[in-house]
């Protein structure tokens, strides 16, 4: 295999396979403003070959601006970014970058063959038509107008655009927003065919089940700053808690009240109650000696969305 990196801002050509673990991207202690307001705090953050990021953080936390900055499309105020160790900005290094973003927007009266033609054409060394069509399974609607296509096969093809320059650093956007739970898996499985190439993935996303089945690594930033950072699990562990879900005929503003009881949600004639890291049992307990009526009752481990709420919760308190 051989591929190109950029050093000293000369184009080297290297015939060995990259090691798994190298730097592809990276932010270096980088702020940026827009006006009075920071976006990012002296952030750092590096990708490594052949892994999946998936970078969370909640509306304003500074995604969009990382994305951007490692895009090259703005430059930061202060710190460094670097793609293949030079400056996204450069066209040298652009063209070993693909995105897939929110605000993408392509000729609804042009066929799925001719899209994949035209942004192949935009490359020096571009993946070939057949192997795009693979990747992203757009067998059999390639002469389909984009209008024409389903929410999900859209979604497959604005993936496939981003994969025309067959590029070491892919960036996904929200890439399944408005699927259906089959169209979404396909599209997961395709994602994970990337990192299987030994192509690194930048994914934001609001689906948490997304980050948990897909990242290998999640990074969750709040107010422009690293927040926390760890594979999926380590993530999970600082939630440091489990779930309750019962039917109960106890008040919500009762249940809050008993000792180990983190938060309570109402959801469809149901509790759900996030317990502390010893309290789930004697909170179980104490359900069950005031409401013997009790029903439907589940405990799970804390999920991704607990430990997300968790750490945002206590940061925004801190503050």
């Amino acid at each position: 295999m051989s591929m190109e990196v950029i050093e000293n801002g000369a184009v080297v050509e290297q015939t060995a396979t990259p090691m798994k673990d190298a730097v592809v991207a990276e932010l270096q202690n980088v702020t940026k403003r827009y006006g009075t307001q920071t976006a990012l705090n002296g952030l750092s953050l590096k990708l490594r070959r052949g892994e999946i990021v998936a970078l969370l953080g909640e509306n304003g936390a500074g995604k969009t601006t990382a994305v951007r900055l490692l895009l090259g499309l703005i430059a930061p105020n202060a710190g460094k970014v670097r793609v293949l160790g030079s400056d996204p900005r450069e066209t040298r290094v652009r063209i070993h970058m693909g995105a897939m973003l929110q605000v993408g927007r392509v000729p609804g009266t042009i066929r799925v063959r001719e899209h994949l033609d035209l942004f192949r054409s935009y490359y020096p060394h571009p993946l070939a038509y057949k192997e795009v069509v693979e990747l992203a399974q757009l067998g059999g609607i390639e002469e389909k107008f984009f209008d024409d296509l389903s929410g999900g096969q859209k979604q497959r093809l604005l993936f496939a655009l981003a994969l025309c320059g067959d590029p070491e650093l892919v960036f996904l956007d929200e890439p399944t927003v408005g699927l259906d739970v089959q169209a979404r898996r396909g599209l997961w499985q395709n994602i994970r065919n990337q990192a299987d190439r030994g192509k690194t993935v930048l994914l934001t996303t609001h689906y948490l089940e997304e980050a948990d089945a897909l990242a290998d690594r999640i990074v969750v930033i709040h107010r422009g700053s690293l927040l926390a950072e760890g594979t999926p699990a380590e993530i999970k562990k600082q939630a440091a808690g489990r779930r309750i879900r019962c039917q109960t005929r106890l008040n919500p503003e009762i249940v809050r009240l008993i000792p180990g009881v983190v938060s309570v949600e109402e959801d469809r004639g149901a509790l759900t109650i996030r317990a502390s890291v010893k309290g789930a049992e004697a909170i179980v307990s104490e359900l069950l000696r005031r409401d013997a009526t009790l029903t439907g009752l589940e405990i799970t481990g804390a999920g991704l969305d607990d430990a997300f709420l968790a750490l945002t919760s206590n940061d925004n308190r801190s503050n």
